[in-house]
């Protein structure tokens, strides 16, 4: 799944190119016309909104796994970022019949929360807005929110190009919880080469524990470049969380009101692998939420202490994370990932919470 796309949104004719990159997207996933048509809707009212209200900013489209299908599907994730004014009043900018542009029929919003299995919404006054909206291959019942999923998180690539060479995955087998992202090694279509391969072998291999998976890992990608891997894994029995890396990439865990960094150690997986890779372990609580980013990040980004958006769904806090740590001043300088992993404790996946 390591083709992205990423559309700045700053004149009317990017709201084609908006539309057109939803249309890919869902051609890449496989999805069928009606699931199309639903993704172009969200990614024209997203964009058109992202003018209007927010005097411009970004969309990113992803492919990511369904939440349904064992894997084997294909879902489109849809990201509006923004630096605006923010909405003061998120529930009511969802009700059809809510604008602050004149002329504005304001459905744009209730739209999207319809069309899409999953609609999350995150605005703070003079901050900004983060929305995200997730097309699956098959729509949801009608009334009936998707179940929320405990992983996502959010791609870019290097100066917008087609392919990136990171990619991000998550599995349940039982109690466990297993979060994965890969850096293959550079960037381009050979760097993406080894981070699909492995987000293709976490799948036989989520039972394992996470020094395990990586030593898999490290075998699977010997005929690629290599890629920088982290792994972490949530029993939930247990209420632990198990946290391995090789590489060059980074991870912070919060437990209560402080965030604490998880080292991953020096080498390539499928190139370099380390004789012994250290394994840390936390608790895992309720208020738990860990972040897993390759070094397309900025190093001394912060992590976000908004306890509303602390709340929200994993979706939404990636996206946030990576609006807020770059700026057109600092644009990013590799291809960029970020994932969350959540508790499963998120109360709907229409969210319209601030």
């Amino acid at each position: 799944m390591s083709r992205v796309w990423e559309i700045p949104v700053h004149d009317s004719t990017r709201v084609r190119d908006a539309r057109i990159a939803a249309r890919e997207a869902c051609g890449q996933a496989g999805l069928a016309a009606a699931r199309t048509s639903a993704a172009e809707l969200v990614a024209t009212e997203l964009a058109t909104n992202l003018l209007k209200h927010a005097g411009g900013g970004r969309m990113v489209v992803n492919l990511v796994m369904a939440p349904v299908g064992g894997g084997e599907d294909t879902s489109v994730q849809l990201f509006s970022l923004d630096n605006g004014p923010g909405i003061p009043d998120v529930g009511a900018a969802l009700r059809d019949g809510w604008s602050t542009a004149a002329g504005s029929l304001g459905a744009g919003l209730g739209s999207c929360q319809r069309s899409a299995n999953a609609f999350h919404l995150y605005s703070l006054p003079g901050r900004g807005t983060v929305a995200a909206a997730r097309i699956d291959p098959e729509p949801g019942r009608r009334g009936t929110p998707a179940a929320p999923v405990p992983a996502a998180g959010i791609t870019i690539a290097l100066t917008q190009a087609e392919q990136s060479g990171d990619a991000w995955s998550w599995v349940r087998s039982g109690s466990l919880v297993t979060l994965l992202l890969a850096d293959g090694l550079g960037h381009g279509p050979k760097a993406a080469h080894a981070s699909t391969a492995a987000v293709a072998e976490l799948s036989r291999t989520a039972h394992l524990p996470p020094a395990d998976i990586l030593r898999r890992l490290h075998t699977a990608l010997r005929p690629t470049r290599g890629a920088a891997v982290t792994v972490a894994q949530v029993d939930t029995d247990r209420g632990e969380l198990s946290f391995a890396g090789v590489g060059n990439v980074g991870a912070r865990v919060r437990t209560g009101d402080s965030w604490t960094s998880l080292v991953s150690h020096p080498g390539i997986v499928g190139a370099y692998f380390p004789a012994h890779v250290p394994v840390r372990r936390v608790p895992w609580r309720p208020d738990s939420l860990l972040v897993v980013h390759s070094d397309g990040l900025p190093s001394r980004w912060r992590p976000p202490e908004d306890p509303q958006l602390l709340a929200h769904d994993p979706s939404v806090v990636a996206g946030a994370i990576l609006r807020d740590a770059g700026s057109p001043a600092r644009p990013a300088r590799d291809d960029t990932s970020v994932a969350v992993l959540a508790p499963d404790r998120r109360t709907s996946a229409h969210d319209s919470r601030l």
